[in-house]
């Protein structure tokens, strides 16, 4: 077999569904041909006649799939560092929210960026994650709230996959706040979402799922169930903000709608669990807001566990709540604050953080067929990604085999 690359002398974490643990291999070999995984497992079982262009000696480092960050808002104008320092005079996320920051004031930033000037801001943000290992991420609308700046934030998330290599998935989350010019109208909001914003931005291609945010201070279940029955007349794939604030039963609603994702989850309970579980639906959590709005409510990580759901880890990338651009800072925070474990960490930013944004017959493991998405990383035991904090390892990524 004639393949573009080989990376031999490797341990391999693979994650490969079925496989114990991490799916652990030793003495473990790669080869990629065409930007595809032809071969991941051990050396002493690859196929007769492999060789490459390319040779490359690992000497004994570790490779994990490609990192996935399958929740972010890196796309928008502005910062929110002044409300960053109201709340650590005590203001809550509500109290400033109602008085007029918080989303609403991202919104006019965004507003007033270029495309040009909104992709530039972006970049940096994106390149600190690309340099930790990241080949694959989720991007969010939801800072324009009208046609003309959601498109805008739309199209600067397709541009950041021209001027990188990298993989996005551009997510139109309009419903995220309700803009000045319908305050006292959610509903005339969610109108022209479902009947001009959401069907004009999928016709030019540039929505990959739909989300929305479910909470006191964002969309009523009522609403969000309207939007989604919109998104599924379009065929589109939905995800949704819940549990993070209250308990709206937002994660029930998204599963019934066979939701990719319900995100945040703080107050989920027992029966949205039930729910998730059976619909197949990934829980995403996101310590970096946990972490930096000082939460105390933790998500009911053993219920997921004992009910089989998939768990993903995300940075939640965004100006007002979590100002995070690392994921192996998120697993950290995960692992200390959540309590998940070393594997279940690493599972949840390559394998689960794929399902949560339907990618996962692509990308999220080191399987032959699979996208050759690869991190190549300087560490003696896999633990370190996650042990670590203000510390990168990473010695290589690889996107698409190259």
């Amino acid at each position: 077999m004639r393949c573009d690359r080989i990376w031999r002398n490797a341990r391999l974490a693979t994650l490969g569904e079925g496989r114990p643990g991490l799916g652990v291999v030793e003495d473990g070999l790669i080869a990629g041909r065409g930007g595809l995984i032809a071969y991941a497992g051990p050396a002493a079982d690859a196929p007769a006649g492999l060789e490459a262009a390319e040779v490359i000696d690992c000497e004994g480092r570790w490779i994990t799939p490609g990192l996935i960050d399958c929740h972010t808002h890196l796309v928008h104008g502005g910062d929110r560092a002044r409300e960053f320092e109201m709340r650590l005079a005590g203001a809550s996320y509500e109290d400033i929210a109602r008085a007029g920051g918080g989303i609403v004031s991202t919104m006019a930033a965004t507003r007033a960026a270029s495309e040009a000037e909104l992709v530039e801001s972006a970049l940096p943000r994106l390149d600190a994650l690309l340099a930790e290992g990241a080949t694959t991420l989720e991007v969010k609308s939801g800072y324009g709230l009208s046609l003309e700046h959601e498109r805008k934030q739309l199209r600067a998330a397709r541009a950041l996959g021209d001027r990188r290599r990298v993989t996005i998935r551009a997510t139109f989350l309009g419903a995220h706040a309700l803009p000045p010019e319908y305050a006292g109208d959610p509903d005339g909001y969610v109108d022209m979402i479902c009947g001009e914003m959401l069907p004009a931005l999928a016709a030019e291609g540039l929505v990959d799922a739909v989300d929305a945010f479910c909470e006191t201070i964002g969309f009523s279940p009522a609403q969000v169930e309207r939007l989604f029955a919109t998104a599924r007349a379009l065929r589109l794939p939905v995800k949704l903000h819940a549990e993070q604030l209250s308990n709206r039963h937002g994660a029930a609603l998204a599963a019934r709608f066979g939701a990719l994702s319900a995100d945040h989850l703080e107050y989920l309970d027992a029966d949205g669990v039930a729910a998730m579980a059976t619909a197949g639906t990934v829980a995403t959590l996101l310590p970096g807001a946990y972490y930096f709005m000082r939460e105390t409510q933790l998500p009911p990580l053993g219920l997921l566990r004992a009910a089989g759901v998939p768990i993903a880890i995300a940075t939640d990338c965004n100006p007002g709540t979590s100002p995070l651009t690392s994921l192996l800072l998120a697993m950290n925070m995960a692992a200390t604050s959540f309590r998940m474990t070393v594997d279940e960490c690493l599972a949840a930013v390559t394998r689960e953080a794929a399902r949560a944004l339907g990618l996962a017959a692509v990308t999220g493991t080191l399987e032959a067929g699979k996208t050759c998405d690869l991190a190549i990383w300087n560490v003696e035991r896999l633990a370190e990604l996650v042990y670590r904090m203000g510390l990168n390892p990473l010695h290589a990524r690889i996107w698409k085999g190259c």
